[in-house]
């Protein structure tokens, strides 16, 4: 598909295109991180992409410009030289906040035994409700600089701050999974939680853990979004989730648990976003792109179930 765009429009593979689809592919890349944790444990989590707007409105409304005339906290002070540490510090409240709600999810899955589809959507209700309280469903902007050029700034002037991020994201999560107890505990519980359990895995704390750490990654994404956009709204993320699930799917991990790399996740984000892309440039309508894309889901879903069968 990616040949037949280029054939069309041959602007599909300038420098600039390439670059705008590895920057949007970045924080996707962290937000699907996060899924594929709780799919390789036989989970999932509905509630991401309501995260990920959360992220970004809270965000939005600590970091706005001193003087911009629709401040939503007009009395926060001008933090002068001091905006770097402060923006570090709004991420840290947007993580913990997630976490908060990633604590839930767990507590939710592990002690009540409540369905992750379940739970998860019932959060996603949550969240949203959170977000249109805390915001009163009202448009942000006037963001500092200092916040946007978390997204927007490059290395050097060549290597885009957003790119850094993902990969730093990727490599701490490439070790999690593959070079630690937890990891371990992670696969062993997709494979066969009650195995898991019976050889001595707090199957319970470790999967609390991972819908921590996944709503971790989804206050990252978000905030990086919302630096990104310059701007954000309570309907920032939604359906993202599913991108997500999409993705690392596409990627090779199983719904069905105990599989899953994050190289695969990766592949499978940019997968999908450049499905994304070749629509647009292909001139496809939008109400018709949504429509392959949920086709992609289904059929990477339905694939991986079919494989899942056949090994049994």
């Amino acid at each position: 598909l990616a040949v037949f765009t280029a054939i069309k429009q041959p602007t599909f593979f300038s420098r600039g295109n390439l670059i705008n689809i590895a920057l949007n592919v970045a924080p996707r890349f962290i937000i699907a991180c996060g899924v594929s944790g709780c799919l390789i444990t036989k989970g999932t989590d509905l509630s991401a992409g309501r995260m990920v707007g959360l992220a970004a409105c809270l965000a939005g409304t600590l970091l706005q410009k001193p003087d911009y005339s629709g401040k939503f906290f007009p009395n926060l002070p001008d933090f002068g030289n001091a905006w770097g540490l402060w923006v570090l510090a709004v991420l840290l409240i947007c993580v913990a906040v997630c976490c908060v709600f990633g604590f839930i999810n767990g507590v939710v899955i592990s002690y009540l035994q409540v369905p992750a589809f379940i739970g998860t959507l019932g959060m996603q209700l949550i969240v949203y409700g959170v977000c249109l309280v805390y915001t009163n469903a009202t448009p942000i902007g006037g963001y500092h600089s200092a916040y946007t050029a978390v997204a927007k700034g490059k290395l050097f002037g060549m290597i885009p701050y957003l790119f850094l991020i993902a990969l730093a994201v990727g490599l701490v999560m490439w070790f999690i999974y593959n070079m630690t107890p937890h990891g371990k505990y992670m696969y062993a519980i997709g494979g066969n939680e009650q195995s898991a359990e019976v050889s001595g895995v707090n199957t319970k704390k470790t999967k609390i853990i991972i819908y921590m750490t996944a709503a971790a990654l989804y206050a990252l994404g978000g905030f990086l979004v919302g630096a990104k956009s310059g701007g954000s709204s309570v309907n920032m993320g939604n359906g993202w989730e599913l991108e997500a699930i999409a993705a690392c799917t596409i990627g090779g991990v199983s719904v069905n648990g105990g599989i899953g790399r994050i190289s695969g996740v990766l592949i499978g984000v940019l997968v999908f976003e450049i499905l994304k892309t070749c629509l647009q440039y292909l001139g496809v309508d939008t109400n018709y792109q949504y429509i392959a894309q949920g086709i992609v889901i289904v059929v990477a879903i339905a694939l991986d179930i079919r494989k899942y069968i056949a090994k049994k």
